[in-house]
């Protein structure tokens, strides 16, 4: 079984400043939706220019950080922050939620496309194919981490993983069971899945490769953000089943964590939304020559 490096959150540090890991993966993310975006704009399907892309870019920052915190807030620890408001503007302690963030960003697209005259799913359409890179990139900050830990597997799977930071709940589970006593006793920390990884890989990199392909023709308005919405609801349903549950709710109705509740909505109205937006004829428009 691997052990977790327990890397150190600080990726350097400039004199009193420590610049962490994770923040460094919302940069990356960031950094790979202006370039993927300028290339989308040079292929054309687009009324997007370079310079609307970088005042997107601002917009969606706003909307991915002020719905990510308000995301977690409201859906995974309500009653904390209810107790302590003052902690809810701690975003540097952590606590982010991706369908908050999710919600953020369709707010920002909103009145970004009614600041600019353009149809919201247009502007959607645009981004969607962007996003799933800075998922990616976010998933390996959670790795570095060492959060959002998986659920207990055999330790003899190649993909076993201990992680010291959850060493607290793997005391409290050996407590009540003889089998995680003795992993625990065996191993120094109780073999969990990688589910960080888990979610690297279909939520970043498959979801990205599926809509990247996809958006690379004329779709009807609209169709390309459903395939995203679904696959992202489809993709992060199966993680959660690796996932370890959050320990203050645990599974909820029908043995489903709150992160399956929160994407089952997302499958179901995108496979909706695919199909009825695929009865649409194709968007043949054209860039104009001029992205400056």
């Amino acid at each position: 079984m691997l052990i977790h490096p327990n890397f150190d959150p600080a990726a350097f540090t400039i004199g009193p400043l420590a610049v962490r890991w994770y923040a460094l993966s919302y940069i990356v993310g960031f950094m790979l939706f202006i370039w993927l975006g300028r290339r989308r704009i040079r292929a054309g399907h687009t009324p997007f220019t370079e310079t609307m892309l970088d005042d997107l870019l601002t917009w969606g920052i706003i909307g991915v950080i002020v719905g990510g915190r308000l995301g977690y807030v409201l859906f995974y620890q309500a009653g904390y922050y209810l107790a302590h408001p003052s902690d809810i503007f701690k975003v540097w302690e952590g606590g982010m939620s991706f369908h908050g963030g999710f919600l953020g960003v369709l707010l920002a697209v909103f009145l970004y496309a009614r600041r600019r005259k353009l149809g919201f799913w247009t502007v959607m359409d645009f981004v969607a194919p962007l996003v799933a890179t800075g998922l990616a990139s976010g998933r390996i900050g959670n790795f570095i981490n060492g959060e959002l830990w998986g659920r207990i597997t055999s330790p003899d799977a190649f993909w076993a993983m201990g992680f010291p930071q959850a060493a607290h709940i793997d005391a409290q589970l050996a407590a009540s069971n003889n089998q995680y006593a003795q992993w625990l006793a065996q191993y120094g920390a109780l073999p969990r899945h990688p589910s960080q990884l888990y979610q690297f890989a279909l939520e970043g990199l498959a979801l990205f490769v599926i809509v990247w392909l996809f958006s690379k023709k004329p779709r009807p308005t609209g169709q390309v953000s459903m395939l995203f919405l679904g696959g992202y609801g489809l993709f992060r349903f199966i993680a959660e089943y690796a996932r370890q549950p959050d320990e203050h709710l645990g599974l909820l109705t029908l043995g489903m964590s709150m992160g399956q509740w929160l994407s089952l909505p997302m499958l179901i109205i995108g496979i909706i939304g695919f199909v009825w937006f695929g009865k649409r004829p194709p968007n043949a428009f054209r860039q104009p020559e001029n992205t400056a």
